[in-house]
């Protein structure tokens, strides 16, 4: 198949090769040119709108201006192959989603969400899990690439939103999470129990689970190597808040998650792992 790839940040990088590998035709677009150059066997595009020229496009870009920017704002949909598919994997707004999906509608061009569940060590091994939702007859034309880079999609329905919710969802419990273990930590320490000791213990028994396990990890060593910085975190639990608010529904805990992050980037963390926040509150 011929694929395009925009946007080669961490995860773009990490999944670029596993489609060379499979042996489907690859061009790539990034703003920073060295990055896409840095790939094998790959063709580095001038523009966006040459990616849209390919049998599918994937892109995976950081926001929703970093969309808007290099999908609308380029043109790259106005001379776009109808027999294009794109399939949008980054975490964007839910707004952003509906406006995408009229924007191709409008334009002859079959749109897929296709967020993903994991980090780049993921990606680096193909074992995502793709959140997929659109036209089910498209989403089959384009699921061999989707089962290139991931271990399993899972089909949310017609609507591309739906898998964008629960990508929004997802990555809001998981910072719930983080949040929940440096309480947790705050309150074992205060009575000498160590952060580490407590984590042990729970990520092996009631929460054992890949996330707990992870940012139980980072809270644990006190080390927050970035594998989703800080600000990116920040962003998405925003999206969250904000699909909240566009349906009157309320989550305070998601707010108190906001405060902790704002609280962390005024410390200077933005460099540090998006979990860094979850050290806030113990400092307290």
């Amino acid at each position: 198949m011929r694929v395009s790839f925009i946007g080669i940040g961490s995860m773009g990088a990490a999944m670029v090769p596993h489609l060379v590998r499979a042996g489907h035709s690859v061009s790539v677009w990034n703003r920073n040119r060295a990055a896409a150059e840095a790939i094998d066997g790959v063709t580095v595009l001038d523009t966006p709108a040459q990616a849209f020229q390919s049998d599918a496009v994937m892109t995976m870009l950081a926001n929703d201006d970093a969309v808007r920017s290099v999908i609308l704002d380029s043109g790259a949909l106005a001379g776009a192959s109808q027999s294009c598919v794109h399939i949008m994997m980054a975490t964007i707004s839910l707004a952003l989603v509906d406006e995408l999906a009229q924007r191709h509608k409008d334009a002859g061009v079959a749109y897929v969400s296709a967020p993903v569940f994991g980090v780049p060590a993921a990606a680096a091994d193909a074992q995502l899990n793709v959140l997929a939702a659109g036209d089910p007859q498209v989403i089959a034309r384009i699921q061999p690439l989707l089962d290139v880079v991931g271990r399993k999609t899972w089909r949310l329905g017609d609507d591309p939103k739906r898998a964008n919710v629960v990508k929004i969802s997802g990555n809001m419990m998981i910072a719930q999470a983080f949040t929940a273990m440096g309480e947790a930590a705050h309150l074992s320490e205060s009575y000498g129990v160590s952060a580490a000791d407590l984590l042990e213990v729970l990520t092996n028994t009631i929460f054992s689970s890949p996330s707990y396990q992870r940012y139980g990890g980072f809270i644990a060593a006190n080390t927050f190597e970035p594998g989703f910085r800080l600000p990116l975190g920040l962003k998405d639990v925003n999206l969250a808040l904000s699909a909240a608010e566009a349906k009157g529904a309320l989550l305070p805990v998601a707010r108190q998650v906001r405060e902790n992050m704002q609280e962390a980037l005024r410390a200077g963390l933005e460099d540090s792992d998006w979990s860094v926040a979850a050290t806030i509150r113990r400092k307290l």
